[in-house]
């Protein structure tokens, strides 16, 4: 399953797999507890595949931010976890995303990211981040 299937839905911990479109919204399953839930059109829903991370330079996909997480930590889960001090995730992060935007980029995006990191790997789904083609194909910036 990519990128384009998994959901951050506001209010609702952890990530959420789509499974089908209904009149007013869609049928989501937790990632957490398999448990499905109907989600109307009216929540805050984020597709990680349109999510980005700010750099000082440009915006780089969640894609390619998981996908150096993966490397760092040779698909295990990561050796800093998210309850860390802020001191340590920052220190993590820059070694994942050495020119993130500090001021843009806060210490709770950084346990988002990680927490949605180890939840893929615990479900084997980090395996379609070097399977999509998608992450060399320019985007386009928004400023």
């Amino acid at each position: 399953m990519s990128l384009e299937k998994v959901l951050s839905i506001s209010g609702k911990p952890g990530l959420y797999k789509l499974i089908a479109q209904t009149r007013g919204g869609f049928v989501a399953e937790s990632l957490i507890d398999n448990k499905r839930i109907s989600v109307s059109v009216q929540n805050n829903v984020s597709v990680l595949s349109e999510i980005a991370i700010y750099t000082l330079t440009e915006e780089v996909p969640l894609k390619q931010v998981l996908k150096s997480i993966k490397e760092k930590e040779n698909g295990e889960p990561t050796s800093v976890k998210p309850k860390d001090s802020k001191d340590k995730l920052e220190e993590y992060f820059f070694d994942v995303l050495p020119d993130y935007d500090e001021d843009r980029v806060y210490a709770s995006d950084i346990k988002k990211v990680l927490q949605w990191y180890n939840l893929l790997q615990k479900h084997n789904m980090l395996d379609k981040l070097d399977s999509d083609d998608d992450v060399n194909k320019p985007s386009d910036e928004e400023e």
